[in-house]
């Protein structure tokens, strides 16, 4: 059987200023956002030119040099990022037979 002084009552401690995160603090996506906004001066890995850009531009980038490398996840963040997921389902309305499929012929 449990201690009764070690069990606590919910409606008697429910205290809604000290629960959950403090009134006024930023989500995690907001500080990302803030921080992705800013802008530092580099080389742009693509021009070669000095340049101002973002950070979110610098990510951008540096996933393009990491493909160019042969980084087959950076390849596929990025295609996912422009063209969207790709879908994992091959939808086909007409019909095809066994062998065109394998290229065998069936018997």
């Amino acid at each position: 059987m449990p201690n009764e002084q070690n069990l606590k009552k919910f409606t008697s401690e429910y205290q809604p200023e000290h629960n959950g995160r403090p009134k006024g603090s930023k989500n995690r996506s907001t500080i990302a956002r803030k921080w992705l906004e800013a802008t530092s001066k580099g080389e742009n890995y693509l021009t070669k030119q000095m340049e101002e850009l973002s950070e979110e531009d610098w990510q951008i980038l540096s996933l393009i040099k990491q493909g160019r490398r042969g980084n087959t996840q950076a390849i596929k963040m990025l295609f996912d990022l422009v063209y969207g997921p790709m879908d994992k389902n091959i939808n086909h309305s007409g019909s095809l037979s066994l062998q065109q499929i394998t290229g065998l012929e069936v018997k």
